[in-house]
């Protein structure tokens, strides 16, 4: 474990000055409110090692691309979130030196990411060149109260020079992302108005015509005291500024309060962004920045009185898990379907801001749990709502008659990746997103889901895959050829396990599903039916007919399923065989040899068994674990979770405790060398996996029915955590002697402990023996 960040329980905390890490630091210390986000960026002038970065959700562009293969009909184009309108920047000078981290001694420093209330603190004491000395205090939030808003309190002393102080807080609209091509800019220009003590910018994007207006207002105080004060007034090409001059006198404290809202024309009408902008933050004057800090802090304080999870005995870990939590509600509110969980989140440029098949496999069980229903139902909307986007991805690679091919990387429901080998081999994304479905309705009970939406997706995607199967003569079953499963480090291969058997369940699942509906919801299914042009026996027979004959390879003298085809043939050595300093593959190996290898960048055999477990029994369970976990180097985040929750289920307690700390600290310990490109977010929601399902044992049965057959591990004296299930919230107590049960809800709760029933009535306490 890295030391970079002190352990306390609820902050993350950075004590001293690193520039040379401050992008790994700004990525640790960014806020969200799920709609809208920024790194951990100085609010003043900073000229050195940093990534600035303001990002909303839903706010994107469209940039042509120069494809790498040729490989038929391909995606033309990427899609990226912008890096938007900076509304955090105070510049401050003193006699016209401009106080810059970069060019100052820096005395003492101090970041703090209060995960309880949701706020960023910094605290430094800086000599500038001219040899003056200076204290600053800074605190800022995204707020959860209002997801349009934004504050910072930012607090400067003297502490041995008289001066005149100028402050001097702006808007700035003339930014760019890192990836882009020299000079290109992505924003423009529609409207400015500065006034003394605030004002806005109405910005627009190239090609993609989103409009944003970010307004400002701030006020003053010399040592609590409110100023009143002129400005002038600054304004250029997508920029606005209030500059005010002011004396101020050894250890005479200057406090600015500043205020921003950021609307957009996703929410409102484009000729009302200025007026509602402008009307939210005066609002926020008004209240003033204690007001809407305790705001924020209650709506934190809802957020994790049902998803705090505690652990006694392990500082590190109980940081981490929180922290994870932490990110994730900043990641995702699920208030707007037409946003999901972008893999890294609001806390860098990585990906693009785009979503993944993770979003669905990883991310939403952690929503399911902790949040209302309709948050996690939002989160399958967003895939609903890019049907018809799907269908055209799949029609522009030869399939047909409604059969939809989801993106692997997407904002818009358009494929934004441009390498062949994801776009158009890892197509167990259409698995994880109607097992999404699947998993929402056997969590929430939700079965009208399927006639709202679920069943025209899982109709979409079965065709898919009634296509993209062929059947072989030799082998007399079906097989699917030329795919990438989930291990990434073998490409082009045929007869992937998890990808044949996820397509053979969703096949399953959908004839079931049809079958539902169709007793259920008579007059909507033959609506669509007729919509879909959906021959029912025809196509259920064919889904029937494959899913009872899909290849699936064992080894029976193993004992284990093959990963794919020629598997078996590799030399069969174990990571244990790689000599020192080899690892990580990625780094140290050419990608030939690393396809050539037997060696796994993460779960791929393993995803099937633990998202279909109750399909196989223990020792089938065992000799697949010991035999992939032998040969998995887990250079993927996600890897981990997978490897720790099935470990915890065949009795190899260490073993799955070690996993959850690696895939819970993935971030603050940058395990991957890549946190300073953004945070893993859907690899937050693994480690909440690790600990619930991993350690907790939970479970929900295909019957729905919620079980929990938990561990310890050694060095946790206990641990604490809460899930919401169909409406009721549950808490669970781990300790070494005792499983404590508390029903927080009115209604009598039916579970299973270590496969002995329990009857939890409302409100009450069942306390049982391990």
């Amino acid at each position: 474990m890295k030391d970079d960040f002190i352990i306390d329980e609820w902050k993350v905390i950075e004590d001293g000055f690193k520039p040379a890490s401050n992008r790994v630091s700004e990525s640790i210390f960014s806020l969200g409110n799920g709609r809208m986000g920024l790194r951990g960026n100085f609010e003043e002038h900073f000229s050195g090692n940093s990534l600035q970065g303001n990002y909303i959700g839903g706010i994107y562009y469209a940039d042509h691309v120069q494809l790498d293969h040729t490989k038929g009909n391909r995606p033309q184009q990427v899609v990226k979130f912008l890096n938007a309108p900076n509304w955090i920047g105070i510049s401050i000078s003193f006699d016209g030196e401009v106080l810059d981290l970069d060019n100052c001694q820096v005395q003492s420093f101090r970041r703090e990411l209060d995960l309880r209330k949701g706020y960023l603190e910094r605290t430094f004491v800086a000599k500038m060149k001219s040899g003056r000395k200076v204290q600053v205090s800074t605190r800022r939030f995204c707020s959860m109260a209002d997801q349009e808003l934004g504050a910072i309190r930012y607090t400067i002393t003297p502490l041995d020079f008289d001066s005149t102080l100028t402050v001097q807080p702006y808007l700035d609209a003339d930014v760019s992302n890192e990836d882009a091509d020299e000079n290109q800019k992505f924003w423009v220009e529609v409207d400015t108005k500065v006034k003394r003590r605030g004002g806005y910018l109405l910005t627009e994007t190239k090609k993609t015509f989103f409009q944003v207006c970010t307004a400002m207002k701030f006020s003053i105080f010399r040592d609590e005291k409110e100023l009143d004060f002129d400005s002038y007034r600054l304004h250029r090409e997508k920029y606005i500024g209030c500059e005010v001059d002011m004396g101020c006198k050894k250890g005479e404290t200057i406090t600015i309060c500043k205020y921003a809202s950021i609307v957009t024309s996703l929410d409102h009408p484009d000729g009302d962004l200025p007026r509602i902008g402008k009307k939210i933050v005066k609002k926020a004057l008004k209240k003033g920045f204690d007001q809407l800090s305790g705001e924020h802090a209650k709506a934190w304080k809802d957020k994790w009185s049902s998803s705090d999870v505690t652990i006694d005995g392990d500082p590190a870990a109980q940081q981490a898990i929180r922290f994870n939590i932490f990110q994730l509600h900043q990641a995702y509110n699920g208030r707007d379907s037409r946003m999901s969980i972008a893999s890294r989140g609001f806390t860098g440029e990585k990906y693009g801001g785009c979503t993944f098949w993770d979003a669905e496999a990883y991310g939403l069980p952690f929503f399911l749990a902790t949040t209302p229903a309709d948050v996690s139902r939002n989160l399958l909307q967003y895939r609903a709502n890019h049907l018809g986007k799907a269908i055209e991805n799949a029609e522009k690679l030869g399939f047909n008659k409604g059969a939809a091919f989801y993106p692997m990387v997407t904002i818009n429901g358009e494929e934004a990746h441009h390498s062949w080998e994801v776009t158009l081999e890892e197509i167990h994304r259409n698995g994880a997103i109607a097992y999404a479905i699947f998993e929402y309705i056997r969590y929430t009970g939700d079965e009208a889901y399927l006639a709202e939406g679920g069943l025209e997706v899982l109709i979409a995607i079965a065709r898919f895959w009634a296509q993209r199967v062929h059947y072989s003569e030799r082998r007399e079953a079906y097989v699917i050829h030329g795919v990438t499963g989930p291990n990434e480090y073998e490409n082009n291969i045929n007869n992937n396990w998890y990808t044949n058997y996820i397509a053979k369940w969703c096949l399953e699942y959908t004839l079931s599903a049809v079958e539902y509906v169709k007793s259920k919801h008579k007059k909507w299914f033959e609506k669509l039916s007729k919509k879909l042009k959906f021959e029912e026996n025809a196509e259920t027979s064919e889904w029937q007919k494959i899913a009872k004959k899909l290849y699936l390879k064992e080894d029976k003298k193993l004992g284990i399923f093959v990963q794919q085809d020629t598997f078996l043939d590799k030399e069969l050595t174990t990571v244990a065989d790689l000599k020192k300093g080899q690892l990580p593959l990625y780094q140290n190996w050419t990608w030939d040899r690393i396809l050539r290898s037997v060696y796994l960048k993460q779960a791929d055999v393993l995803q099937g068994i633990y998202a279909f477990e109750e399909a196989f029994d223990q020792e089938q369970i065992r000799r697949n674990y010991e035999f992939y976990e032998a040969r998995t180097v887990h250079e993927s985040p996600l890897s981990p979770c997978v490897h720790s929750i099935l470990a915890a289920r065949i009795g190899l307690e260490e073993q799955a405790y070690e996993f959850y700390r690696q895939s819970a600290r993935t971030d603050l310990d940058d395990q991957l060398g890549d946190t300073a490109a953004g945070l893993h977010i859907n690899a937050m929601g693994a480690s909440w996996l690790c600990l619930v399902k991993g350690l907790g044992g939970m479970r929900i049965s295909n019957t729905g029915g919620l079980s929990f057959a938990p561990i310890l591990p050694k060095s946790w004296k206990n641990y604490t955590f809460r899930i919401q299930y169909r409406g009721q919230l549950l808490q669970v107590k781990v300790s070494s002697k005792q499983l404590i049960l508390v029903n927080h809800s009115q209604k009598t709760l039916h579970l299973k402990v270590y496969d002995k029933e329990v009857k939890l009535e409302g409100g009450k306490k069942e306390k049982l023996d391990r």
